[in-house]
């Protein structure tokens, strides 16, 4: 009997609260951000691994097994491999999908970077955000309607704080460049939503080659693109050759870190300050 007492219920996870798995830290975000003290939020995809092709650990499967719920961003490459197993392993989780409602991009299929070519990261857009909300709020009010005001309480304090947010972007993109470079094309939903272009240095997924990169060189140039983001995930050697061709800046921003609003406004913050180095250098 003492052992059993010691025992953490199912779906349960530190302190005794029950458990969600996201599968990425900026859904982290947003799920804590709206439930607050009522569930335990933890990511499947660890700091510093790409979703695009990362392997869960076993230690991870088994832990799974212990969450109620699980919340999926929608196409991300992990979860179109390891998805079913997932689910599957663990037979009492329930499974939402936060990508419903959202507009997707679909890539060109010359030039797809990701496999069934909808472009996954729709985390990187305030418009998206809100809907992303609104399907957690719905689901937690699922998992536990008992406390459903205090959940859509919550949506409405995150959903200020994203409008406010974009506003506050939308002001420091007045006047900016209009396009930027990036290794990995993790922003192009932040670039839709604030009429930017988006270059992307990886050619078709893979390490651009010599002659790939003279190209890109040809279009900083061409476009005046005056900044070139890098993530940590991938190497920085070809987006540092293409910056120092160009005399544009390397930025290092993180699509995948936790704190989403922070990640949002630096991508802002570093096109605003590239215009300003721009006009002091004319």
């Amino acid at each position: 009997m003492v052992g059993q007492s010691c025992k953490k219920p199912e779906g349960r996870g530190e302190g005794g609260k029950p458990r969600i798995t996201v599968t990425i830290e900026p859904l982290r975000y947003l799920t804590e951000a709206i439930a607050g003290d009522k569930f335990a939020v933890e990511s499947m995809v660890p700091k510093g691994s790409s979703p695009e092709m990362y392997d869960p650990a076993p230690r991870q499967l088994v832990e799974l097994s212990k969450s109620k719920a699980y919340f999926r961003v929608g196409y991300v490459g992990f979860e179109r491999v390891w998805m079913e197993r997932l689910a599957a392993n663990a037979p009492g989780m329930r499974v939402f999908d936060l990508s419903e409602g959202v507009a997707l991009l679909h890539e060109d299929a010359s030039h797809g970077h990701h496999v069934g070519g909808v472009e996954p990261h729709i985390w990187m857009s305030a418009g998206n955000a809100l809907v992303i909300s609104a399907n957690i709020t719905d689901a937690l009010c699922r998992l536990d309607s008992v406390h459903a005001p205090f959940y859509r309480h919550r949506l409405d304090s995150l959903s200020q704080v994203i409008r406010d947010m974009d506003a506050a972007i939308r002001e420091m993109l007045a006047g900016a460049p209009r396009s930027f470079m990036i290794y990995h094309p993790a922003l192009s939903y932040f670039a839709r939503d604030y009429g930017l272009r988006q270059y992307a240095l990886e050619e078709g997924g893979k390490e651009p080659s010599p002659s790939y990169l003279k190209g890109l060189a040809d279009v900083c140039r061409r476009e005046s693109i005056r900044v070139v983001f890098v993530q940590p995930e991938f190497d920085a050697r070809n987006a540092r050759v293409v910056a120092e061709q160009t005399k544009a800046r390397l930025v290092q921003v993180n699509p995948l870190a936790y704190d989403w609003r922070r990640e949002m406004l630096a991508v802002a913050r570093a096109l605003k300050e590239a215009s300003v180095h721009n006009t002091e250098g004319k």
